[in-house]
């Protein structure tokens, strides 16, 4: 089987990146998938699809609506929810996203650093895991989907 898994949270670093690579490096069958990451096409994809606003209101609601379309089908299709939380930026769509995968049951990792823990101590509530950086997430993730673990299985196999 090819896991689904979805990527959410902050867009101005690199750990999906250094997630896909991980994922790539230990051979694990899975498929990600997220939102849109260019910040300016994210926010202004309503008024340059369906015309301009006056009002800035608007002008978000169209864009968070299409971009609705996107993030409810492919975290309602994810095995798993990785949201990361970075801490330059409020991430409010980050938190909603956790909110939805949570109350769908998807099993979400949250992924942030220890000066989050008390903020987030909710969404963290919320996770079967919460992971601190990329690495751990993919050691998470080879775990889920392969049962490797390393100082322990790799024993086992080099002992059959």
């Amino acid at each position: 089987m090819t896991w689904s898994i979805y990527l959410s949270g902050e867009i101005h670093t690199d750990w999906r990146e250094q997630i896909e690579a991980g994922a790539k490096a230990a051979e694990l069958n899975v498929a990600f998938s997220g939102p849109v990451t260019h910040h300016e096409a994210s926010d202004d994809c309503g008024v340059a699809i369906l015309g301009p606003e006056l009002n800035k209101f608007w002008h978000d609601h169209k864009g968070a609506q299409i971009n609705a379309i996107r993030t409810r089908t492919l975290i309602e299709a994810a095995d798993v929810v990785v949201v990361r939380f970075g801490d330059k930026y409020k991430q409010w769509n980050a938190a909603f996203d956790a909110g939805y995968a949570a109350a769908l049951g998807t099993p979400m990792i949250i992924l942030h650093g220890p000066e989050n823990a008390h903020a987030l101590k909710e969404v963290d509530a919320a996770a079967l895991a919460v992971a601190e950086t990329p690495e751990q997430v993919v050691a998470i993730l080879r775990y889920v989907i392969d049962g490797a673990l390393p100082g322990y299985t790799d024993k086992r196999q080099a002992a059959e």
